[in-house]
């Protein structure tokens, strides 16, 4: 057992632009059948900072340990939130994962443009969100459209400043990582997906799966939660 005394480690999931927490309602009560706590942040996607610093209070919440999750965004908020001293296990899903100094515009800009980003619409007051055909087209495609249409529904504006915001220390740098790979994404490069699970040496699982994979394949994604869940309680 880890030095979190018999504490077992806490799950803690962090949802990615354009989304809630709510993303995660196929998965958490997969990893709640097994026993698992489960936490599952409700970030503002309003900046880096303030998206980490939500998930901070989640962490000083728990007591013992911790395995971090993130899916797309959510991938840069648990590099910098991931290096809390709970964290003992990093998950990333289709996610970014920007080394110091970097930030997530940096990662996109250096892969070819996936289809995706090519529906986002610009408000006009500094926040974006993506068009419904973005989300049955390019983000959830292997899912029905009705629920396509769900997400582009509660979608949550992210502000335009958070893709330029810059990483200050890489957690996956001194923490075991796994990374999920979704095969099918066109809304995250999957060239970039698989350099970063190389890059920080993850274990690494690749889905055929959209950038939805946790919608569409919850089972596969819990099982790989679970995997990092047991390498941390050992």
């Amino acid at each position: 057992m880890n030095s979190a005394s018999s504490v077992e480690p806490t799950v803690v999931l962090v949802h990615g632009a354009w989304a809630d927490a709510s993303s995660w309602r196929l998965v958490i009560p997969r990893l709640l059948d097994q026993g698992i706590a489960v936490v599952a942040v409700q970030n503002p996607t309003t900046s880096l900072a303030q998206d980490v610093s939500v998930t901070k209070q989640a962490l000083a919440a728990i007591k013992g340990p911790v395995v971090l999750v993130g899916h797309s965004w959510g991938g840069a908020v648990i590099t910098e939130a991931g290096n809390d001293p709970k964290v003992k296990a990093l998950v990333y899903v289709a996610a970014f994962a920007p080394k110091a100094g970097e930030s997530v515009g940096d990662q996109v800009g250096a892969h070819a443009s996936p289809p995706a980003l090519s529906r986002i619409v610009d408000s006009g007051d500094g926040f974006l969100k993506l068009s419904e055909e973005g989300w049955i087209s390019d983000v959830a495609q292997d899912l029905p459209a009705k629920d396509a249409r769900v997400l582009s529904v509660v979608q949550a504006p992210l502000s335009k400043t958070t893709f330029g915001e810059k990483i200050t220390a890489a957690a996956w740098g001194s923490r075991p990582s796994w990374y999920i790979v979704s095969a099918d994404d066109r809304a995250v490069s999957v060239e970039l997906q698989r350099n970063l699970a190389v890059t920080m040496k993850a274990k690494t699982t690749e889905l055929k799966a959209s950038h939805m994979s946790l919608l569409s394949m919850p089972e596969a994604v819990a099982a790989v939660i679970v995997d990092a869940f047991n390498a941390a309680k050992a």
